[in-house]
């Protein structure tokens, strides 16, 4: 099981024998309005989409079933769940699973033709991060999707803990508690972007309405630099010292290594090693839209 994120909507993704499965239970959440998987399978246009895709890849789909519940299709009195459509049809491209972990999941072409009924923006970007995904599994240790999700934890709790043991116990303000961790990310961003995370966000309103933030567009050089901040400054959190230098140390410290790694062409290298290691002809999506 993975999960990918698109437009701020985490969706499961689970294989079933060879094939990708897409939770579609969890696809519907991004649709504006009260909407149900039931409201799409009713369309004769999607139960036609889906007779021919089991058409071509189910030898066992009940096409008499189908045919019933198809001529039904636009009638007022119409509705079947999946669970129901699965039983009377023997079809293989919609699973309703129960449990904690549960939903109705649909084959990813299916599922993606389900992402154009919520929108075409929104097929757009699950097709991207799927396919992103499956770049990182197919080469997990050196994918730059699997990095830039690694490297943006790497030591965030090292950070975060530092914030909470050093930081928080000075304060007496219950309201400036809780924009600790904030402003000490803050001081990050500007130590190595030089602007805040909203600066970032009124800057650049298209990738902020996407769900993106300023690490999401980061590159892997400057994500391996944030990594490298973030435990320098949990250790000058330890030592005691103030903000003012601490923006000076780490400003200082962001600059010099992230020109040396653009000198050495760090990333060209990661690349390469990507592709140099079962990957042939695949090419990571950057890690900076326009």
């Amino acid at each position: 099981m993975a999960k990918i994120t698109v437009q701020n909507t985490e969706i499961t993704v689970i294989s079933v024998g060879s094939e990708d499965y897409i939770c579609i239970t969890d696809m519907i959440k991004a649709k504006d309005g009260d909407f149900f998987v039931t409201d799409w399978l009713r369309n004769r246009n999607t139960l036609e989409y889906i007779g021919i895709w089991e058409q071509v890849y189910n030898p066992c789909f009940n096409y008499g079933e189908f045919a019933i519940i198809k001529n039904k299709a636009g009638l007022n009195s119409f509705k079947i769940s999946v669970k129901e459509f699965v039983a009377r049809t023997n079809a293989v491209g919609l699973q309703a699973k129960a449990g904690r972990y549960g939903g109705t999941f649909a084959h990813k072409d299916i599922a993606f033709e389900f992402a154009m009924w919520i929108s075409p923006e929104f097929k757009i970007y699950i097709v991207k991060e799927f396919q992103r995904l499956k770049a990182a599994e197919a080469n997990p240790m050196l994918g730059e999707w699997n990095v830039k999700r690694v490297l943006s934890k790497v030591n965030y709790t090292i950070h975060t803990d530092a914030v909470r043991d050093f930081v928080i116990p000075k304060m007496d303000v219950e309201r400036e508690k809780l924009y600790a961790y904030a402003d000490e990310a803050d001081l990050l961003n500007l130590a190595l972007w030089q602007c805040t995370a909203k600066q970032w966000r009124e800057a650049n309103p298209g990738h902020a309405k996407k769900g993106m933030n300023i690490r999401d567009a980061a590159s892997i050089n400057e994500l391996v630099v944030l990594a490298n901040l973030e435990s320098f400054n949990a250790e000058l959190l330890k030592r005691n010292v103030d903000k003012a230098k601490r923006y000076a140390y780490l400003h200082e410290m962001a600059g010099s290594q992230l020109s040396r790694l653009n000198s050495i062409e760090a990333e060209k290298v990661f690349r390469k090693l990507g592709t140099s290691a079962g990957n042939k002809g695949l090419k990571p999506a950057s890690g900076t839209e326009e």
